[in-house]
């Protein structure tokens, strides 16, 4: 079985930590594209623009392939490197993190900057998870079922039951010559759908299968 789809967030989330006076706004968004990671970055900057640092770490792609970091002034290692291990460890993706840094006037040394960065990325994925904002990614297959429109409305109501038990999503019907019912179906339900059509409609009915798609869900219970 394949490894599951790094997970994203589907809004923004902030969380402040103060450590001897230093204090630590960490901010965190969705992003599919550098651009857009870009532009968080800018947005942050110019929103504290009196604070002395503003690092970041970024992780991008649908495996997490695409990932940068940086210290923006603060000692090599100690700050975007430590950001970007947390959003690796918490297997995130489309991703981006800023934590801007106030200075304290103490000193916190290396091993103390790295905490400190490292626990405030932590903070705000904690604060994601407690407001159910962090989504699963999974792949499904795009499925598609020509009926006849005397038949679409019988047909219709059978896969959206069937689609409630089995992981899948409902898409808009298309009208024309026929009723063109559209899913999104995990993959490997796509035996178990061609099996219960077949049987619903005593296999007057088969569903094409297109192409793959990545979704975002809300997490299980």
């Amino acid at each position: 079985m394949s490894s599951p789809l790094p997970r994203t967030l589907a809004t923004a989330v902030d969380h402040e930590l103060v450590v001897k006076k230093s204090r630590f706004l960490a901010h965190l968004a969705p992003a599919t594209t550098e651009a857009a990671a870009d532009a968080v970055v800018a947005a942050v900057r110019k929103q504290h623009w009196d604070a002395r640092h503003h690092c970041v770490a970024m992780v991008r792609g649908t495996h997490a392939d695409a990932q940068r970091s940086s210290d923006d002034g603060e000692p090599s290692g100690t700050a975007g490197v430590p950001m970007l291990e947390v959003l690796r460890q918490q297997h995130l993706t489309d991703v981006v993190a800023v934590v801007t840094r106030y200075f304290g006037g103490v000193l916190l040394g290396a091993g103390g900057l790295v905490r400190a960065y490292s626990a405030a990325v932590a903070g705000a994925l904690e604060e994601a998870a407690s407001r159910h904002v962090i989504l699963e990614r999974r792949a499904v297959r795009e499925v598609w079922v020509d009926a006849p429109h005397a038949d679409a409305g019988r047909v219709d109501h059978s896969l959206r039951d069937w689609s409630a038990a089995h992981g899948a999503v409902v898409g808009d019907p298309e009208y024309a010559e026929v009723a063109r019912l559209r899913l999104l179906v995990p993959p490997t339900e796509l035996d178990r759908l061609d099996a219960d059509l077949a049987a619903a409609t005593a296999g007057r009915l088969a569903a094409q299968v297109g192409a793959e798609r990545i979704v975002d869900v809300p997490p299980a219970d």
